[in-house]
């Protein structure tokens, strides 16, 4: 039997990069996946990967913005498959600029989508897990937030803003596994470090463009500030969300799990 046997699971931002490797990763371990994303022909990419591989998915829009849709996404997960086990708040954005000229904009844009997104979604999906059963394991849910290294290291030039939404996920992370725990609710988050994905292939422009210098010198001093000596890959990350959604974690809450190749210790 597959670790996941018999789970569902819903996963956002989940057409491309981390997201994608996230489901991927739960459909092999043998839950159900729905695949969200703002590009719904990207999740239905997805999806299609995952069927093609023998596993079980639906595929649906979700701006994680808009709770509505956030609620319809969780109303179809439970009537087609019963229950919610896992959910993965993943959809992430980021913008890069120096403080001085970040704008309103940029700062609304990061806190929506990382931190306002994950609030709204967790609140739609604690709603149903409250109405569940417990599970053979004892558990009503398991909720996992993609935070980030920057969550925990303020230092990250040009990302002020991205900082303080990735803090806020780490922060709403614990709050939650605090206040759901005695449900047997499971709240945890992973921190990524440099992962290679197309977000970071951006990033690697924008901040080649502000320090005046070329992609390949930030690249390069990605991996010098990454003890295992390369830049992490979305499965890297993956590896450990299937984890904390498994039996395996189970007596782990409120955790926001560093996976980066030692780029930071705490």
């Amino acid at each position: 039997m597959k670790l996941l046997t018999g789970k569902t699971a819903g996963v956002t931002g989940a057409g491309g990069g981390i997201g994608r490797a996230i489901a991927l990763a739960l459909a092999d371990a043998g839950a159900k996946v729905m695949v969200t994303d703002i590009d719904e022909a990207a999740a239905q990419r997805v999806r299609d990967e995952i069927l093609a591989q023998g596993g079980a998915a639906e595929a649906m829009h979700l701006d994680v913005t808009n709770q509505p849709e956030a609620e319809a996404v969780v109303r179809a997960i439970a009537d087609a498959w019963g229950r919610l086990d896992i959910w993965c708040n993943n959809a992430g954005v980021s913008t890069m600029n120096r403080f001085v000229d970040l704008t309103e904009g940029d700062w609304d844009f990061n806190m929506d989508i990382n931190a306002k997104g994950a609030f709204l979604c967790s609140q739609v999906v604690v709603r149903q897990m409250l109405r569940q059963p417990l599970d053979a394991d004892g558990v009503r849910g398991r909720i996992i937030n993609t935070a980030s290294m920057a969550g925990k290291r303020g230092n990250a030039p040009f990302l002020a803003h991205y900082v303080a939404s990735k803090f806020a996920v780490v922060g709403l992370t614990q709050a939650m596994a605090g206040e759901f725990g005695p449900d047997k609710i499971l709240v945890n988050a992973v921190c990524p470090g440099y992962v290679r994905t197309g977000m970071q292939e951006r990033e690697l422009q924008w901040e080649a463009q502000l320090r005046g210098v070329s992609v390949e010198e930030v690249q390069r001093l990605y991996i010098e500030d990454t003890p295992l000596g390369r830049l992490e890959t979305p499965e890297d990350v993956a590896k450990v969300v299937l984890f904390l959604a498994s039996p395996l974690a189970n007596f782990i809450t409120g955790e926001a799990v560093d996976v980066n190749g030692g780029a930071w210790m705490d």
